[in-house]
């Protein structure tokens, strides 16, 4: 008999693997559906990818790639027998489990026992070995069927990989010095202490520098005011602001010349006003909880309905989502978008066509892994109520056990999370960043084919006015979601908040117990009267006047999304550094109409602005003792003999390193290699600062350039560095206002799209700081309208008419703790969706929501 199996599988060895470090073993769900060791026709893994299958998806992936040789994995799982006093009997170690799994199963595992069988499966004929079976099977295939057995599962938490190096401490970090000069960094409104950057900011940690650092290649960077400032005075360690969480933050040491870790950082931003040790929140059972939980105990018994008995609920579209720990913004996100009929054609309703197209490894695409959990959700195969006979049994003993399970998201959150750094962490998140996550993820991988993101894509109309000569300008972008603000000042309670907080300060300063807290009770009128407000815009450049002036902008709609997304902002950041949400609740209604925030564009009697954009504005250092900009700009001359030594003419070394700001011979020398083929490649470096003013140069006073020049030569060089063709990259680069991170977004997502002659170009007087709308898919394609053509974003306009379908409820004191449920109304009636349970929602808390989703009426 060993020698029948061992002649068997020869023709298969070539392709039976055993699992090396880093492979990953799917050894406790399929790819393709949520079918597990313990489903009923079990889970087969291939013995050369280590993929796992259901018994109906197994067959689509040996037809795909020819592989024939399939572990076959089924745990049993029964309740455990009772003795005569009632207790379980313990379970006999019976050496029959011996799958490294993570159980699928809602259940205490002390109530039930499992027993575990595993056999070597060969298609297309089905023939199966089983397993153990070490006499009889070639060593080989022995030695790679213990592997799989005894492989972690591939989700399970990871050691760092081998190759990744490790980040040392700092020599700096413990003899630090810091001065006591007063400064304290606020939680937002950062810039540049020497620009006007707003990104990429570092904060020197010894005297509360905020400076800027240098441009990197995904399109961050700055114009490296903070190595400057190391030069010039030697102080050695910066943390990156934007990247402060309670876990730590990203720090980098000048003098070491790379990032570090600084084990003493809680007490470094504690010196500049930031409180770390107040960030951090302990977990529980799953959910991120709040240290100070007294005043939320009503808001977490109001939105999941506490003390009601809710009915529970099966079939299509009442999946629960489990929790992994602190992934409940994940489920929600996901329930509400697979309510949606667009999401629901795209994934679902293709399923066969994704999986039947989707590349060999399935569980790295992100078409398969939306369509399955679409599936696991809408399919009603994970939702199927108790039968009469267990709940006659649970009725006899007394007891009722739940017996939703839901569907596991792991597959899918590792996909989008992978690389992201909050969402890759098992902390808390923000449920609306999240949302916004998916939906850029869904236009990434929707190109060329239906994207259901389109159903709350809508353009947004600014008008921006220079308060001194009133002359206006209207631009248009891209947008997903509004962003509503929460007027407390307009709040129907407001004597008794002003009571609550008068006590409150009484009570700290005699450290007494604080008293109950007052829940601000705001209209929803006077949130869309804040939203329509205009607001003052920061750093305004009036292209009429030629200088910074005051401007103020209005926001209104160019066009009305299929599908409304409505944020209420409630939370904030306080001048401790933690976040923190406002307790309130508005008056959301069920039916809205926005028709009178309808986009009018330019009026009778308005003068736009210029089209000019700002000079460009060189270092001090460059200037002429007179104040006006030197002909001879600065150029990092070491930098153009290396590129010269290379045999490049010195007139295009010295353009390549003008153009990438000094950033050093490698930037300058992917600008060369890009520049070759131009017919001016060797022609002396002209700047529009040295070029004689024309007949017209009385219209751009003060150095303005029109605004249909072309991109910054710089900007333009750090794309096609990148390899993107120049025609592309400048067509990017103007749809998204020169900022390269949106460029680079455009242009995964418009992907070999011819430039368009007859394009718009788009430059606002400034950048400002928009707090209205969202910026989604950090696209501004401001040339769209809903009549632009498909090769464009699409908008799907109409009447401004909308019935609220669903709404994101949070329950804690910040997006960092607590938990998220959702309330979807289907087919006329509200249903909770809470994890893993579905229930009939009896009082629907619409006053409390976070993220609002509205759906347009018929015109009818």
């Amino acid at each position: 008999m060993a020698a029948d199996l061992g002649e068997l599988l020869v023709p298969y060895m070539p392709t039976i693997r055993v699992p090396r470090t880093g492979d990953r073993v799917f050894k406790s769900e399929c790819a393709f559906s949520f079918d597990s060791p313990e489903s009923e026709g079990g889970l087969y893994v291939c013995m050369n990818t280590f993929l796992g299958f259901g018994r109906e998806h197994v067959e689509r992936h040996y037809r795909k790639t020819g592989q024939s040789v399939y572990m076959h994995l089924k745990r049993h799982v029964k309740e455990k027998a009772t003795g005569a006093a009632g207790g379980a009997i313990p379970r006999r170690r019976n050496g029959k489990v011996f799958l490294d799994l993570e159980l699928n199963r809602d259940f205490n595992g002390e109530d039930y026992e499992y027993e575990d069988e595993a056999k070597l499966v060969i298609f297309p004929d089905h023939f199966e070995i089983p397993l153990p079976n070490i006499e009889e099977l070639p060593a080989l295939v022995t030695i790679a069927c213990d592997a799989v057995l005894n492989a972690p599962s591939a989700y399970k938490k990871q050691e760092p990989e081998s190759w990744e190096e490790e980040i040392q401490v700092s020599r700096h970090a413990r003899s630090l010095r810091q001065l006591d000069n007063g400064v304290k960094i606020p939680p937002s409104g950062w810039k540049c202490q020497k620009c006007e950057m707003r990104e990429n900011l570092w904060l020197n940690l010894t005297d509360g520098a905020v400076l800027c650092g240098k441009w990197f290649f995904d399109g961050s960077g700055g114009n490296g005011h903070a190595l400057e400032h190391y030069r010039e005075t030697n102080y050695p360690l910066a943390v990156k602001l934007d990247t402060i969480t309670p876990d730590g933050a990203d720090v980098y040491s000048f003098e070491e010349e790379e990032a570090v870790l600084d084990p003493h950082i809680s007490e470094h931003l504690s010196h500049f006003g930031i409180d770390m040790l107040q960030m951090q929140k302990g977990t529980e059972n799953g959910h991120h909880t709040d240290n100070n939980a007294r005043p939320r105990v009503s808001e977490w018994e109001v939105i999941q309905e506490s003390g009601m008995k809710l009915k529970a609920v099966y079939g299509s579209g009442y999946t629960g989502v489990k929790n992994l720990g602190n992934s409940c913004y994940l489920g929600t996100v996901m329930q509400v978008l697979f309510s949606i009929p667009d999401f629901q054609r795209m994934y679902v309703g293709n399923l066969q066509r994704i999986y039947d197209y989707s590349p060999l490894d399935p569980t790295q695409d992100f078409a398969t892994q939306m369509a399955k959990l679409g599936h696991g959700l809408l399919s009603g195969q994970y939702s199927k109520p108790p039968m009469k006979s267990e709940l006659i049994e649970q009725v006899m003993k007394e007891e009722y056990k739940q017996q939703q399970k839901g569907v596991s998201p792991r597959m899918l959150k590792a996909l989008v999370s992978r690389g992201h750094p909050e969402f890759s962490s098992n902390r808390q998140q923000d449920a609306h960043e999240f949302l916004l996550h998916i939906i850029n993820l869904v236009e990434r991988n929707s190109a060329g084919s239906e994207n259901p993101s389109d159903v709350f894509r809508f353009l947004v109309e600014e008008r921006v006015q220079c308060c001194q000569t009133r002359r206006v300008r209207y631009t248009q972008r891209v947008d997903y979601c509004i962003q509503l603000p929460a007027p407390i000042e307009a709040a129907t309670n407001r004597e008794e908040l002003l009571a609550y907080e008068a006590k409150r300060k009484e009570v700290e300063e005699n450290t007494r117990a604080p008293p109950q807290p007052v829940r601000a009770r705001i209209p929803f009128t006077a949130c869309l009267q804040a939203f329509t407000e205009p607001e003052n815009v920061p750093d305004f450049w009036s292209s009429a006047l030629q200088a910074k002036s005051a401007g103020v902008k209005t926001s209104r709609f160019a066009s009305f999304p299929e599908y409304l997304v409505l944020q209420i902002k409630k939370f904030t950041f306080g001048v401790d550094w933690v976040p923190k949400k406002l307790d309130l609740a508005i008056d959301v209604p069920d039916f809205l109409d926005l028709s009178r925030l309808r986009a009018t564009g330019l009026q009778a009697g308005e003068e736009e602005l210029p089209d000019l954009m700002p000079p460009i504005v060189l270092p001090e250092d460059t200037r002429g003792t007179n104040g006006l900009e030197s002909t001879s700009p600065e150029i990092d001359e070491a930098a153009v003999m290396q590129l010269a030594e290379m045999g490049f003419p010195l007139e295009a070394c010295r353009k390549a390193v003008y153009y990438t700001g000094n950033m050093g011979p490698e930037m300058a020398f992917n600008w060369i290699i890009a520049h070759m083929e131009e017919p001016d490649f060797a022609e002396p470096l002209t700047l529009p600062s040295m070029i004689n003013p024309g007949p017209s140069a009385s219209e751009s006073p003060m150095g303005a350039t029109p605004l249909a020049n072309s991109p910054p030569e710089e900007s333009i060089a750090i794309l096609t560095s990148m390899g993107f063709p120049r025609a592309h990259s400048i067509q990017a680069l103007k749809a998204t206002n020169n900022n390269l991170e949106r460029a680079l977004d455009w242009i995964f997502t418009h992907p070999e799209e011819e430039e368009e002659s007859d394009a718009i170009s788009y430059m606002a007087d400034t950048e400002p700081n928009d707090n209205t709308f969202s910026n989604a898919n950090s696209h501004s394609d401001s040339t769209l309208s809903p009549d632009r053509d498909t090769s464009g974003p699409r908008i799907k306009d109409g009447p401004g008419r909308y019935e609220l379908f669903a709404f994101i409820s949070h329950m804690g004191a910040s997006t960092m703790s607590g938990h998220y449920v959702c309330h979807i109304k289907k087919e006329g009636r509200w249903v909770i969706y809470n994890d893993h349970k579905v229930c009939l929602s009896e009082r629907p808390p619409k006053d409390l929501g976070y993220i609002y989703f509205y759906h347009r009426l018929s015109s009818s």
